[in-house]
């Protein structure tokens, strides 16, 4: 199994709608460990994903109902999140797994995303927004993961194009600098794969 971690430099960036595109095109399955919160409607990441990608999703290990970090959301259900129920699953062919809101987001107070992400040794893919700030956020995100030893396979920016803070993040950061997915007027499987086939070399995910 070859398994690729999508997590991003904050929460609403368009890190799940990135994570589809590329379960798309990798004919991937798409894993969330742990969902926080869902719309009126019960959907969480995985239906999204399900939805703009046409290819399996795995169930959550922890579905909680609060929209907040997993850690808190866990208490107020009444859950108590355990390690060994946060292992990668195994599948056939490739794995897309995306973490929760940004790297140091808390699954337990003794554990977060970049530690868990640490423990399964898996290369990572790094979300960031292009708006301003974002040289900071992404700075940060990429010097907590490498401390904790994670590889890093580049950054995925989203939003409209900022050149000179996607080459400073890229330079700086000394990371692979992955493509750009636009903000979709209208978004659905066909236009998502189009724009993430437009803008990134899937042979730079493999």
């Amino acid at each position: 199994m070859s398994a690729i971690v999508v997590t991003g430099t904050d929460t609403e960036i368009g890190k799940t709608v990135f994570a589809a595109a590329l379960t798309g095109a990798l004919g991937a399955s798409y894993w969330k460990p742990v969902q926080a919160g869902t719309d009126e409607q019960g959907h969480g990441d995985a239906e999204t994903v399900a939805g703009l990608s046409g290819r399996p999703v795995l169930s959550c290990a922890y579905r909680l109902n609060t929209p907040c970090s997993p850690h808190r959301a866990a208490e107020i259900d009444g859950v108590e999140i355990g390690l060994d129920r946060l292992a990668l699953p195994q599948v056939d062919g490739p794995l897309v797994a995306e973490g929760a809101g940004g790297v140091l987001v808390p699954v337990t107070r003794e554990l977060l995303f970049a530690d868990l992400f640490a423990h399964w040794g898996r290369p990572v893919v790094l979300v960031a927004r292009t708006g301003l700030g974002t040289i900071n956020h992404s700075l940060l995100s990429i010097e907590a993961l490498r401390s904790r030893g994670v590889a890093v396979l580049g950054v995925a920016f989203v939003g409209d194009a900022v050149e000179d803070s996607e080459a400073t993040i890229a330079a700086i950061g000394g990371v692979k600098r992955l493509g750009r997915l636009p903000r979709l007027t209208r978004l659905n499987r066909e236009t998502l794969a189009e724009a993430f086939a437009a803008n990134f070399r899937i042979e730079d995910f493999r």
